[in-house]
């Protein structure tokens, strides 16, 4: 029996309690064990708790914020002239499902945005040729000074859905004074995304004089302090560092006005729930919010409800699916051993495609398959978790310049790497769990660019292919013959144990929600008198 269907979903519930709890305020919550990244460089929770503890109690009714402000939309009169029915066709067609009071209407071109033409030539040098879905309609949020709550794929542009609003916000505000901290601060889970969208921050604010600093664990402390007092609008970082620089009074946040955490969901996965609470909590509480999230679990849910002020919630496609612009393809292979060989026939063909991304489990794997690759007289980049800041930066730097062909990973790069010319990902190795899985296939197929993800299963494998079959049904992917026989070697086994115990308990049996085409496996198991229809049999377990 399916235990995943309720009557009503956690984004329904989300919204019904801000409609009777429109004063919902900050909770404490209890501490939450930080993650970090294992031998392997995957992150998992560590056997000690690291202790970061969170920023001292602030008390915003005692400090005079300036006035500042948030709304710098405008509609566009081809936006104003569109009736309700064209809005929802157009959502439609852009896969958006909107909540939340009085949206506004998704725009459909640059044009519709106001941006000046500074902003606008360093988008078009920047090879953007329209809106993607979610800044079609994120934009307008953002620039309309709504709170907002954005759920979408991975590779979806949502970094500069939120960057391109916080300039227009940013330029508004009189200029920092000495000692002042930054306007807006960007939170994010890991280094590597850190770092990403520091990048993108400087690209489109250099064309403004706005300066961006990036402050995450593996850096220079001092490095970070220094370019901190030396004054930046923009603070992009990772949670525990900047409560660690605040501390330090390296920085303040009473100038913060804008205020984003991205990839919210793998915050939590990390442990560091308690860490965002805190720096919301320390930031004046009129401030626009923005929080991003490939999911919208319960403890996101909870958290939107404690930080957000009257959000807009936008989701991009289905929740948790993975990318349908890239296509997946999954090779059932009879041992680990041949993985190797299926690998070295293609990988020729595959970096005439493009650049080649490699996921393997463990650290020491893949050292071993980087190392025989090597000897095989392919070029390469080695990126785990064991490495020193240093050297991974230089690695995702040749590898993105194109110098390095491949680059062999953990999952210490699932996140935050985004390289336009990944053509291929390879899953040499399936993930920990599919929301790692559909994290790994979104380094290609950015912003509506194409690409082709390979995952390589054996038939030990079983317990993963079944999460993986539903992961291509999601996004309308064809699953092969070989993927759903090796899923349903797992429902055997499941179903066998749980009909055992059942039917040696009781004469007559009845089960709801079964697929027809399950049901008919499952038959042989037994000497049965069924009908389909109501799905009731009798039956006698084979000896």
């Amino acid at each position: 029996i399916r235990d995943d269907i309720e009557e009503e979903d956690d984004q329904e519930a989300y919204f019904r309690y801000m409609a009777e709890n429109p004063t919902a305020g900050l909770t404490q919550e209890e501490d939450e064990e930080e993650v970090d990244y294992d031998s392997d460089g995957n992150p998992i929770a560590p056997t000690t708790k690291k202790i970061i503890l969170p920023l001292p109690p602030i008390d915003h009714s005692e400090i005079d914020y300036p006035p500042f402000e948030k709304n710098f939309y405008i509609e566009h009169e081809e936006l104003s002239s569109l009736t309700e029915a064209g809005v929802v066709e157009l959502r439609k067609k852009l896969n958006l499902k909107v909540s939340g009071a009085v949206p506004p209407k998704p725009a459909t071109s640059f044009a519709h945005f106001g941006f000046d033409e500074q902003l606008m030539h360093q988008i078009r040098k920047s090879e953007y040729t329209q809106p993607t879905p979610i800044q079609c309609q994120g934009v307008p949020i953002a620039l309309g000074g709504r709170d907002m709550i954005g759920i979408a794929k991975t590779g979806s542009g949502k970094t500069a859905a939120f960057i391109w609003p916080m300039l227009v916000h940013i330029m508004d505000q009189k200029e920092l004074e000495q000692g002042e901290g930054p306007i807006a601060v960007i939170v994010c889970p890991t280094r590597e995304l850190c770092q990403q969208i520091h990048s993108e921050c400087k690209r489109f604010g250099k064309v403004y004089g706005l300066r961006s600093v990036a402050v995450y664990g593996g850096g220079s402390m001092w490095e970070q302090a220094k370019a901190l007092q030396e004054g930046a609008e923009i603070v992009v970082c990772t949670p525990g560092r900047l409560i660690d620089h605040v501390k330090k009074k390296a920085t303040s946040l009473q100038r913060v006005t804008y205020l984003v955490f991205d990839e919210a969901d793998r915050m939590f996965d990390m442990g560091f729930e308690y860490q965002v609470r805190s720096i919301a909590s320390h930031v004046r509480p009129d401030r626009q919010t923005l929080l991003f999230s490939a999911t919208f679990r319960k403890k996101i849910e909870k958290l939107a409800r404690d930080i957000l002020v009257d959000p807009i919630r936008v989701v991009q496609g289905d929740i948790g699916e993975a990318n349908e612009d890239v296509t997946q393809i999954v090779e059932v292979l009879q041992s680990g051993q041949e993985k190797w060989g299926w690998l070295t026939r293609r990988l020729v063909e595959f970096t005439s495609a493009g650049s080649v991304l490699v996921f393997v489990t463990k650290k020491t794997n893949c050292e071993e398959l980087a190392t025989n690759l090597n000897q095989e007289g392919y070029s390469l980049g080695l990126l785990h978790g064991d490495m020193d800041q240093s050297e991974r930066n230089k690695v995702i730097a040749d590898f993105k310049k194109k110098n390095l062909p491949v680059l062999v990973a953990t999952d210490v790069a699932a996140r935050g790497l985004d390289i336009p010319s990944i053509r291929t990902v390879v899953n040499y190795d399936v993930a920990r769990d599919i929301d790692t899985h559909t994290h790994r296939i979104g380094r290609t197929g950015r912003a509506g660019e194409k690409g082709v993800a390979y995952t390589l299963l054996t038939t030990k494998d079983t317990s993963f292919a079944g999460d993986l079959v539903r992961n291509l049904e999601g996004a309308n992917q064809s699953v092969s013959k070989d993927l759903m026989d090796l899923a349903m070697q797992m429902n055997m086994r499941q179903n066998y144990r749980m009909s055992h115990f059942i039917i040696r308990s009781f004469d007559t049996c009845m089960f709801y929600q079964i697929k027809r085409t399950a049901l008919l496996e499952f038959i042989p198991l037994f000497d049965v008198s069924i009908n389909i229809r109501t799905v009731e049999f009798k039956a006698d377990v084979k000896d």
